[in-house]
């Protein structure tokens, strides 16, 4: 039976990582894997209420993680509908190929924190699209996104679902995270961006603007007040689980909430033809409801090779034959450059107990580290990697022969940060 589940979970994965080829997409995939490995797993069990019992136990725990997504991504969409990010964008008047590529790098390095790295890429692209004329300087600007996305969620709580899951499952704190990973995915991204520097000169040559007239366009403060109320609950989610003690989603859907009643309030006066568009309703119709699907299948198929001990069997065999932290975790960051960082990052929490790790252990904030920028490595490595790689048309082989190094050197620089700082101040 365990060889039968983890062959069905090798295939998916195998197939998950050639979406771009196979052209199926990865959320059918993963939700026929998760499901699979536990008809399997229950087929062959001599009790099989004690495994439907199993399956509602991780679900709920699964479903912590897919409710906060679904509050966040909503309100992520919410802004865009109100063009919130017009705020940032239209501020953003440098020509200069260099000092642009420094203010994209940081403004996505920080924004990743604040949102997620896939919402901040294909935000950032977008905002590059009304930049950067010329698509060959954009797919250079747009390699130094995914780095800089990657790096940026990689210290946040809310930055990267690998570092939610960490922070949801109790392995790290919102405090120690950020003091100890900001230097670290500060490194990753700043040396790509020096070198890089070093390869672009003159000037960019921006698009021109569509000229729109539009009697329903939003007054300023509308999309400033819901810009920053928005950006203001998803910083307050952290703070609302230390005070309450309940899980991080709760905190996400009251912002959710409080959030639908203020612009329920703001458009009340609207008729309804010019009101959904702008509304909570339409902003979850808007979501990427395959990738909250995607997180689902894979999570519960995580979960099953955790319940028959499998996983358990491979910390032992990485234990006893690697004895060595780092190499451990700064492989799982490199698998994490071929394989989605996800199912990585919950298999390696089903290997290793909080009682032989505890909360803010050096290996869980290590894991965070690395299972976040790993994936920049390759393009298909992370979420921020394959929205770039949907939305500006990058060509895999492209990205490897002209991002993929520098992605790699920031990494590894990052990783021995890390690893230095620990050594020499005990952070």
């Amino acid at each position: 039976m365990n060889l039968i589940i983890i062959l069905i979970f090798i295939i998916g994965y195998i197939l998950i990582a050639a979406e771009h080829f196979n052209k199926i997409n990865k959320a059918a995939i993963a939700l026929f894997t998760g499901v699979l490995c536990w008809t399997v797993y229950i087929h062959y069990a001599i009790d099989k209420e004690v495994v439907s019992e199993e399956l509602i136990k991780n679900l709920g725990e699964i479903s912590g993680v897919l409710f906060f997504l679904l509050g966040a991504m909503t309100i992520v969409e919410l802004v865009d509908a109100h063009d919130g990010f017009d705020i940032i964008t239209n501020r953003i008047i440098e020509t200069d190929k260099r000092k642009l590529l420094w203010i994209i790098g940081f403004i996505t390095f920080f924004l990743s924190a604040l949102l997620d790295n896939l919402t901040t890429t294909i935000v950032v692209i977008s905002l590059l699209r009304k930049l950067i004329r010329d698509s060959k300087d954009r797919l250079f600007f747009t390699g130094i996104v995914i780095i800089a996305a990657n790096a940026g969620g990689a210290w946040s709580p809310i930055g990267d679902i690998t570092t939610t899951m960490l922070w949801i499952g109790g392995q790290i704190t919102v405090v120690n995270i950020i003091t100890k990973l900001i230097l670290p995915s500060l490194l990753c991204i700043l040396i790509p961006l020096i070198i890089l520097s070093l390869r672009l000169n003159g000037k960019i040559e921006r698009p021109q603007k569509e000229v729109k007239i539009s009697s329903n366009a939003l007054p300023y403060t509308q999309k400033a007040v819901v810009f920053f109320s928005s950006v203001l609950i998803l910083i307050l989610v952290p703070v609302f689980k230390s005070v309450t003690h309940l899980p991080p989603f709760m905190g996400m859907l009251i912002g959710l909430a409080l959030l639908w009643i203020m612009t329920e309030i703001i458009h009340g006066k609207k008729d309804e033809e010019n009101k959904h568009n702008l509304s909570i309703v339409f902003a979850l119709r808007k979501i990427d409801t395959p990738s909250i699907l995607f997180f689902l299948g894979i999570l519960l198929s995580v979960d099953a090779l955790q319940t028959i001990g499998a996983l358990t069997d491979l910390s032992s065999w990485m234990t006893e034959n690697i004895h060595n932290e780092n190499i451990i975790v700064i492989s799982i960051g490199m698998i994490s450059s071929i394989f989605d960082n996800v199912p990585l990052v919950a298999a390696t929490q089903g290997m290793y107990s909080l009682s032989q790790y505890p909360a803010d252990h050096y290996f869980w904030e290590f894991l965070a580290y690395c299972a976040g920028t790993g994936g920049s490595v390759l393009i298909i490595g992370s979420a921020a990697g394959i929205a770039a790689m949907g939305v500006e048309k990058i060509n895999f082989f492209w990205y490897l022969k002209n991002i993929s190094l520098l992605a790699l050197i920031g990494y590894l620089s990052g990783a021995f940060m890390y690893i230095l700082q620990h050594q020499i101040f005990g952070l």
